[in-house]
C-alpha cells in the first residue's frame, strides 16, 4: 500500500487477518463496531520496538470521512448532545460532520489562533502527543459562550492518545461551568488517556466513544507488528 493510498477506502470485515503470521507489516487494519476495516500507517516509535496506528482524518477520502462522522454520531445519539465542540485542528473535521448526523445547524469551534477580542481567561495551554514540542493554547471565542452554556455538550477529537489535548479542552470547559454529557472521537489509541483523563472528567471511560480503537504495537520476533 502507497502512503497516499491510505484513509481512501473501507474493506469489509475479516478482509485483512487480525493476528497474521510474523505480524503487520506496513499497516494495521483497524476494525468498526460491524467489522468493516480501514488500513491506517504504522507509525514506529523512537525505541524501535514499539509502534502505533496513525490516522488523519483530513486527508482521508470523502467516504471515510462521512462513515467515520456517521458511526460516531450513533455511539454519542443516546447521550442527546444539544451541541459539539470540536478540537483544532483535525478534531474540527469530525465535529461538523458529527454535528450535521446529529442533525445540528452548526458546531462550536475551539482554536489555537488568538483573535484580538479574545478573553483569556476562556484559554488554556495545550500540547499534543504529536507535537509535544510545541506548548499552544486553546481559545473559546468569547462570542459562543451563549451557545454552550447550560447546554448538553459532546466534546470531539479526531485521535485520543495521551489524552493532553482532552484534558486541555475539559480545563477550558471547566472555566466556563461546563462538563460534557460525552467526549467523542475517531479512534482511541491505546488506552494511556484513561488515567489523565479520568483525573478531571468522572464519567470517562463510560462516556468516551471511540469509532475505532487501536492497540500499542510491539514488534514480533519476524519483524512485523502485533498488539502488545
Amino acid at each position: 500500500m502507497q502512503p497516499h493510498d491510505f484513509w481512501q477506502e473501507i474493506h469489509p470485515p475479516r478482509t485483512f487477518e487480525r493476528l497474521p503470521d510474523g505480524g503487520h507489516r506496513g499497516f494495521f487494519p483497524a476494525e468498526f463496531e460491524d467489522g468493516r476495516q480501514l488500513c491506517l500507517p504504522i507509525r514506529e516509535l523512537a525505541d524501535g520496538e514499539h509502534a502505533l496506528a496513525s490516522l488523519i482524518i483530513n486527508q482521508a477520502g470523502f467516504a471515510v470521512e462521512e462513515a467515520l462522522c456517521a458511526s460516531l454520531a450513533e455511539k454519542v445519539r443516546a447521550f442527546d448532545p444539544e451541541v459539539v465542540i470540536g478540537l483544532p485542528t483535525l478534531g474540527l473535521t469530525l465535529a461538523r460532520g458529527t454535528a450535521k448526523r446529529l442533525g445540528h445547524s452548526r458546531y462550536v469551534p475551539f482554536g489555537t489562533s488568538r483573535k484580538f477580542w479574545y478573553r483569556e481567561e476562556f484559554s488554556v495551554p495545550m500540547s499534543s502527543i504529536t507535537s509535544p514540542e510545541q506548548v499552544k493554547r486553546l481559545y473559546l471565542d468569547p462570542r459562543m459562550l451563549p451557545l454552550i452554556e447550560n447546554r448538553r455538550v459532546l466534546l470531539v477529537d479526531d485521535v485520543i492518545s495521551s489524552g493532553r489535548s482532552i484534558v486541555a479542552a475539559l480545563k477550558l470547559l471547566e472555566t466556563c461551568g461546563i462538563s460534557p454529557v460525552a467526549i467523542g472521537a475517531a479512534m482511541l489509541q491505546t488506552n494511556a488517556w484513561e488515567e489523565p483523563v479520568s483525573a478531571i472528567y468522572s464519567h470517562s471511560p463510560d462516556r468516551v466513544a471511540g469509532v475505532l480503537r487501536t492497540p500499542r504495537l510491539k514488534r514480533a520476533p519476524a519483524g512485523g507488528w502485533l498488539p502488545e
